[in-house]
């Protein structure tokens, strides 16, 4: 599936349907003894490969499990007591709860490895893809689809380090006009400008356009955060027309709404999924834009990189869980990228895939590399 960029909601969204998050149990808050440990383990890695329950016989004679199918089962039994296992029927065997893939996720001690044909994709993709930094984007999150087998998102640069190539004051009718303003890296900016007060019919058309070119001489090479000051003219009407752009450039900075999220692979999600509500539920989070950067920031901000469940306090997403990455630039996080599966994720592919392309993308996001790299070791 082609990836897409999402469609932005109206600015006045209704507030995200929340429920409280839950904090991850960490290892030291629930230790496991060694044993219980290699079993959790167990039922995860086979939950994750079969998507069947797991029975005792299953996992008898794995690594750390060389006891007898009734020891295996007295701790399946216990585990589940304590919350890290649930048993979907009587009959059937035992999956894992939110708490367990989270125990799996923290004892890992490694984001996990790709093969030499993933890791020879992505140096061949960043080796070889070009165009503006949309287009860039876009593909950047149908290769992370292609490695996981999961949607997934990225959520490019918010301009800040951009700078601005040109200045544009539209006449849209009375007491009205547009600012546009083209940045470095391709983006267009965009804002409505209310014309009242005592200039309200001598601003026109002619003025605006002479007070845009007055704008672009003063402010090419600035950033929208730091864009300085634009000298008056002594003209009255020239000089509102500059201050209102100025104003309106202004606010486009304290705005925070980054201007490029891309979801690629949603056509996965058909297949992760064993309901259908629960698909159609997850695609329409994933096309509203200013959702998911909520909900990716919102992640980040509580110091994690994974987030399974109910963790996220995210209710139409409380069957999914998500693997994040910044996306670093000289040093600046410039973005983030991401995906989102069922909880039975394929969690070391997924922190693997994530971490390579988190890197390689700030790269390429820093000035163009050459296709030397991709693998870094792993």
């Amino acid at each position: 599936m082609v990836p897409h960029r999402t469609a932005r909601p109206p600015r006045h969204a209704p507030p995200s349907p929340r429920a409280e998050p839950t904090e991850p149990a960490r290892p030291e808050e629930a230790e496991l003894d060694q044993r219980k440990a290699a079993i959790l383990t167990a039922v995860v890695s086979e939950y994750i490969e079969t998507a069947e329950p797991v029975g005792s016989a299953h996992i008898t004679g794995t690594p750390g499990v060389e006891v007898s199918s009734a020891t295996v089962r007295s701790d399946m039994a216990a585990l589940e007591r304590d919350g890290y296992l649930t048993q979907p029927h009587t009959s059937a065997g035992r999956i894992p709860t939110d708490k367990g893939y989270r125990f799996f996720v923290d004892t890992l001690g490694s984001p996990g490895t790709l093969g030499p044909v993933q890791r020879q994709e992505v140096r061949r993709f960043f080796a070889h893809v070009h165009g503006a930094v949309e287009d860039l984007l876009g593909h950047t999150s149908g290769l992370l689809a292609n490695l996981t087998d999961y949607a997934a998102v990225v959520v490019g640069p918010t301009h800040e380090t951009a700078t601005i190539r040109s200045v544009q004051l539209v006449d849209l009718g009375p007491n009205l006009a547009l600012l546009v303003v083209v940045l470095s890296d391709g983006a267009v900016e965009k804002r409505a400008i209310e014309i009242g007060g005592e200039h309200a019919g001598a601003v026109d058309d002619v003025v605006l356009a002479a007070a845009a070119t007055h704008m672009t001489a003063h402010l090419r090479g600035r950033t929208v955060a730091d864009p300085g000051t634009v000298p008056d003219s002594g003209d009255a009407a020239f000089d509102a027309a500059v201050r209102l752009g100025t104003q309106a450039l202004a606010d486009l900075s304290t705005t925070g709404e980054p201007e490029n999220v891309f979801v690629g692979g949603s056509s996965h999600m058909a297949s992760a999924f064993d309901a259908v509500e629960t698909v159609r539920s997850v695609l329409s989070i994933l096309e509203q834009q200013l959702v998911v950067v909520e909900l990716v920031e919102h992640i980040l901000d509580r110091g994690l990189s994974v987030a399974i469940g109910s963790e996220h306090g995210f209710e139409p997403l409380a069957s999914c869980a998500l693997v994040l990455a910044p996306v670093s630039v000289d040093g600046e996080t410039a973005g983030t990228i991401g995906v989102v599966g069922p909880t039975r994720m394929n969690y070391p592919r997924a922190l693997a895939s994530v971490q390579i392309v988190a890197e390689r993308l700030g790269e390429r996001l820093g000035g163009p590399a050459p296709g030397d790299g991709g693998d870094r070791g792993r």
